[in-house]
């Protein structure tokens, strides 16, 4: 059989006429049905098979040939037979299928509400306690539910929710933004950590002023807890003097044990050696933690279920 090209106006050899998205939109809807053919070489059967009627098989075919401008099928009566196009064709249309197929299953997994994906960003500091508790908690009635975790800082994290990478976070602070949903949980009180050995290490408690003159280890700009230590060293009355950043609580808490500083963060999950943690009693050392989610995004069941257990831990989120 020899190899007939079309002269076509629908797709043009040099993309004037139709940009790639274009092609996609005109044979996506005809691939499946040119794979059954190709399969079964017989119109009429492959249209029993896929249940469409086979004037609508046909029409699909002609078309498909049309906008490629190139002749798959040799018909011989009732049968068809791939040619050397077809079967190049064939071959690449049979993965894409495939992918759809395996795409198709993945996303209805993770909508499962047994069996289904949550998606889950949280702050490092509540990687070591809170988020496994709340986890184990959530599955004494969802035990099979599987998640994505994804630890952050808040920025980061608020981000992935926009690009559609998560499905909830828990973060600080509770964002005000026209496109996000965030609702209050718990607030969590900070400490001024102090070395074993500094001056302050034999109080209980302190108001922040009398920390003025030391040097500050902090979290790096942009992570929420560093606004938080910025917003209450000036609401003491001074600008802290960062003597070194990081990125992870419990590095600046090393920092502090190694005398390289004082620090503004929530409780451990474990005491750490070297370190005293004093109680600030002005101003008010807090910081607020909450959920937030995309406005706007439709929740799957599993999603759903857990944002549900999520608010109904207002209060009572973080371990005593």
């Amino acid at each position: 059989m020899v190899h007939q090209q079309r002269s076509v106006s629908r797709l043009s050899r040099n993309g004037d006429t139709r940009d790639g998205d274009d092609i996609v939109a005109l044979l996506a809807p005809r691939l499946a049905y040119f794979a059954g053919v190709a399969r079964t070489e017989h119109v009429t059967r492959a249209a029993r098979e896929m249940q469409v009627p086979q004037s609508t098989l046909s029409r699909a075919l002609v078309r498909l040939e049309q906008d490629l401008g190139v002749e798959l099928f040799a018909r011989r009566g009732r049968t068809v037979a791939l040619t050397p196009a077809g079967r190049t064709f064939l071959a690449s249309v049979e993965r894409a299928l495939a992918e759809v197929e395996r795409a198709a299953d993945e996303v209805r997994a993770d909508a499962d509400p047994a069996t289904g994906k949550v998606a889950f960003g949280f702050l490092h500091t509540m990687g070591a306690e809170t988020v496994p508790g709340l986890i184990h908690a959530f599955r004494a009635d969802h035990p099979r539910v599987r998640f994505s975790l994804v630890q952050n800082y808040g920025e980061a994290m608020l981000e992935k929710l926009r690009a559609g990478e998560l499905d909830l976070c828990l973060t600080s602070p509770v964002p005000d933004a026209p496109d996000l949903v965030a609702r209050r949980l718990d607030e969590q009180k900070l400490r001024l950590v102090v070395p074993a050995d500094h001056r302050l290490a034999g109080r209980r408690r302190i108001r922040l002023a009398e920390a003025a003159e030391e040097g500050f280890v902090t979290l790096e700009a942009g992570y929420g807890l560093r606004r938080i230590t910025d917003d209450l060293c000036r609401e003491a009355g001074f600008t802290p003097r960062v003597a070194f950043e990081g990125e992870e609580a419990e590095t600046l808490r090393g920092l502090v044990a190694a005398g390289l500083g004082v620090a503004l963060l929530p409780p451990p999950a474990v005491a750490r050696p070297g370190v005293v943690e004093l109680a600030v009693t002005a101003p008010r050392a807090v910081r607020e933690i909450g959920v937030a989610w995309l406005e706007g995004h439709v929740d799957t069941p599993p999603v759903a279920a857990f944002k549900k257990f999520l608010l109904s831990r207002r209060g009572s989120l973080l371990p005593d």
